[in-house]
């Protein structure tokens, strides 16, 4: 008995179950999905930006600060990591016109957005502590639209929906597909108590309990995920509001693109590696965070290995069967080498594909907004069949370098 339908059969019952599970979250929450929770008093809040080189955006995230329409909003600290241009320039200046800013500096480079983040939030005081990367733009209204999460006592940390600002070249707008896929399931595993990251981008937290959990790991190269899972472990909630958007710089080439992917990649390994003792522990924490998100990270690897043990198999029986049909003077093709026999693993993977991308077209529709919704059905397709599958390759780099602990910001 062959062990390899078995296993792929198996594979297509997870990614089949996963893609299920979130249209029928869907289906059920449809109605409630941006609802956003009536404010019943103005939170003090502080927002920290980290920043290092970004001198051609930072002034343009400051401002998107200020121009928040949340009365709450008291300080904007902007925490500059050692810059090696002008942004600690950039920052000051605008700190001079504008008491609302703070210009900090590190002492010296901490070599990671944790260690610019912690720094930032010593000055803190407010009730309310929120972060936003140097290279993110909120919109006006986001601010405002997540702070009401916080009615209820026990959360400690809501996020908005993250998207690509102004996609332009092909590349950055299949990054906007994933994007927008990506805030959109992140909204339905909060409905299972599964969020599992807080972004960068933006993210709020109830300070007393960012103290509490001991603000950002320094050492995980994703330190949003990790608090994410340590917040989680010590039973906070964290909330998401799909319709409070941010737009980030997305990477403009594929070398930056792939730099980035297997920092978070590694990131992940570093928090799985941390809590991996709490499988089918501690809550959804171990019941499905832990699993979900090993799996999203395996789960392509797998799929490429059956593809390319197949390939190998099929190249090595061609291989043999043309070396004997020479020897042996016999056709190396007829035509019943023509014959296309369908089988159910087949009808699995087409249906799998299909079910991918009306997840994925509908995914995009889902989140009303123009920068995202202009896609045609080719970029979809490149996405799918394309994008996707780069995934197992940043995968097999990351193993590498979390095995060798070779791995750090790079540009740092």
């Amino acid at each position: 008995m062959q062990l390899l339908p078995f296993i792929y059969l198996a594979y297509m019952f997870i990614a089949i179950y996963m893609s299920l599970l979130f249209i029928l979250l869907w289906l059920k929450n449809k109605d409630t999905f941006f609802n956003i929770p009536k404010l019943k008093q103005i939170y003090s809040l502080s927002m920290v930006v980290p920043c290092y080189n970004e001198e051609k955006e930072i002034g343009k995230t400051i401002q998107a600060l200020l121009d928040s329409d949340y009365n709450g909003l008291e300080k904007i600290y902007v925490v500059d990591d050692c810059s090696k241009d002008n942004s600690y320039k950039v920052i000051k200046s605008i700190a001079l016109r504008n008491n609302r800013v703070i210009a900090l500096q590190t002492p010296k480079n901490t070599g990671c957005a944790a260690g610019s983040k912690n720094y930032g939030a010593k000055f803190v005081k407010t009730q309310l502590i929120g972060f936003t990367d140097a290279d993110s733009f909120p919109e006006k209204d986001a601010i405002s639209k997540i702070v009401g999460f916080f009615n209820d006592k026990q959360v400690a940390a809501v996020l908005g929906a993250n998207l690509a600002k102004n996609p332009k070249t092909f590349f950055e707008k299949l990054q906007a597909i994933e994007y927008a896929i990506i805030s959109w399931t992140r909204k339905l595993l909060n409905y299972v108590d599964a969020i599992y990251v807080t972004p960068g981008p933006l993210t709020v937290y109830r300070r007393d309990i960012f103290e509490k959990v001991g603000r950002f790991d320094e050492k995980n190269m994703t330190e949003d995920i990790e608090l994410t899972w340590r917040l989680t472990y010590h039973g906070y909630k964290r909330e998401m509001c799909p319709s409070a958007c941010t737009y980030t710089v997305v990477p403009s080439s594929l070398k930056q693109w792939y730099n980035q992917r297997v920092r978070w990649n590694v990131g992940g390994l570093q928090t799985i590696s941390k809590y991996k003792s709490f499988f089918f522990r501690k809550g959804m924490l171990g019941a499905f965070i832990l699993p979900y998100f090993v799996i999203s990270l395996f789960l392509g690897l797998l799929g490429l290995s059956i593809f390319f043990y197949l390939v190998a198999r099929r190249f090595i029986d061609w291989f043999l069967f043309t070396k004997f049909s020479i020897a042996a003077s016999t056709p190396i093709l007829t035509m019943q080498n023509f014959n296309i026999t369908p089988t159910v693993l087949n009808f699995f993977g087409i249906a799998l594909f299909l079910l991918g991308a009306v997840f994925t077209i509908y995914g995009i529709n889902i989140m009303k907004n123009y920068k995202i919704r202009n896609q045609n059905i080719f970029n979809i397709l490149i996405y799918l069949l394309v994008y996707l599958t780069l995934y197992p390759f940043i995968m097999i780099t990351s193993m590498y370098k979390f095995a060798r602990g070779t791995y750090s910001w790079g540009t740092r």
